[in-house]
């Protein structure tokens, strides 16, 4: 089983075989043999997605139009970025609630130094997101050393500094960015060309199938199981296709976003952090059992400063988008749905509350979630109660699915 949670094909070697029919065949039964095992992994959000997507076109033609998912995928940015802070949080088996506010918070720095104070905008983003990582460290500290519950910590975060956010804005209470600021349009006008958008999906690909066969390999020489070369070929080609024709279809209207691209970005980064690194597989150790984690030597108390630092600093990254987005800071940046959305998109897309199991990926298919209801119920034009109400029982559907999933997984290890 991989640090993810992702069980693999128990094989001495990676096969060398073309993509043919008994090599589809294989890949696929290996697949379903993993969903009997409990291994459900993106299966339940995939399927969500695809059940909301139907029902809003059914109810609105233009849901799935190329104009409107474009405007979905911007939309994801800001709030997904946040999500995936909290996706490290919930890794270690904590929670943080004041994402919402450090993200508003930042937005309002951001704001003051650049617009009031004529900073330049790169020493003002800068402030802003270290103003976040401070914040991250704070919680970390408190959480180490006096072994304050972080529900508790953050809790109280969220209150204070919402009003740090409210002092920082002033009487005026709300501060517009420049149109013109290279900031503003990079979140709301800049597009890849044509060309480019296409290039990154097949380089996408490309570096997906290398690290896939670097892992078999590596993973063969030392007799360990493995991913077969005609799963990895399959895999490869779905992702393929799906992601051209992704990209066709958005290329019908403006494109692939830029800001959206950079959140897809901050996901592999993340993803290769977590799964690539020593300071990942801590993540995924502690999460799993902090005891078993220190004595097998792990640093517990500094897995958890960084990923409390990581988590807001990522936050106030979000904020930052949020704010480039809307072209303004003002008193309710981050308040309203940010911080219960960030957090439910984070256990929607996969991410378990009990800690040790999630990926990265669980921000961007969360998020996506989150965002699909929300744009779905905006074109039927239903109040944003509904959305509240919906929501809520995805989430606890998701909760549910992870619960049951857990204990098929335990049923068939003693089996």
């Amino acid at each position: 089983m991989s640090a993810g949670g992702e069980r693999v094909t128990e094989v001495t070697a990676p096969e060398r075989r073309v993509l043919s029919g008994p090599a589809v065949r294989e890949a696929v039964g290996g697949f379903v043999a993993r969903i009997r095992g409990g291994d459900l992994g993106a299966v339940p959000v995939v399927v969500g997605i695809a059940v909301i997507w139907t029902v809003f076109q059914l109810l609105n033609p233009v849901f799935l139009s190329s104009e409107n998912l474009v405007n979905l995928t911007m939309q994801c940015a800001a709030i997904g970025t946040i999500a995936l802070g909290v996706v490290l949080v919930l890794l270690v088996g904590e929670i943080d609630l004041s994402v919402g506010s450090v993200s508003g918070l930042a937005a309002a720095v951001l704001a003051v130094t650049f617009v009031q104070l004529q900073w330049n905008l790169i020493l003002a983003l800068v402030a802003a997101i270290a103003i976040g990582c401070l914040v991250g460290l704070l919680y970390g500290y408190l959480f180490t050393r006096f072994g304050l519950p972080s529900f508790v910590i953050t809790l109280a975060g969220l209150l204070g500094f919402l009003g740090l956010q409210l002092w920082v804005l002033g009487e005026t209470g709300s501060i517009a960015l420049p149109f013109d600021s290279w900031l503003v349009q990079f979140a709301q006008q800049m597009f890849l060309p044509v060309w480019a958008s296409y290039a990154v999906a097949v380089l996408t690909v490309a570096a997906f199938t290398a690290s896939r066969l670097r892992r078999a390999r590596r993973r063969a020489a030392a007799n360990l199981a493995s991913q077969s070369y005609a799963e990895i070929a399959v895999r490869s080609a779905v992702l393929l296709l799906f992601l051209l024709a992704a990209t066709w279809y958005l290329n019908l209207y403006r494109g692939v976003g830029v800001m959206f691209l950079f959140f897809l970005a901050l996901v592999v980064a993340m993803d290769f952090a977590l799964t690539r690194t020593r300071w990942g597989r801590a993540v995924y150790a502690v999460g799993g059992s902090v005891e078993a984690a220190r004595r097998a030597g792990i640093r517990v108390d500094r897995i958890y400063l960084s990923v409390f630092a990581l988590c807001s600093s990522l936050a106030a990254l979000g904020g930052i988008l949020a704010a480039a987005r809307l072209a303004s800071a003002n008193q309710s940046s981050g308040t309203g749905d940010v911080n219960l959305n960030a957090i439910a998109a984070a256990v929607i897309g996969g991410t378990s509350l009990f800690g040790g199991r999630g990926s990265a990926y669980a921000a961007l298919i969360g998020i996506v979630v989150i965002q699909s209801i929300s744009s779905g119920l905006t074109l039927l034009n239903l109040d944003s109660s509904v959305q509240f109400m919906v929501t809520g029982v995805v989430l606890v559907l998701a909760v549910i699915v992870d619960s049951l999933s857990r204990r098929t997984r335990a049923a068939a290890g003693r089996a």
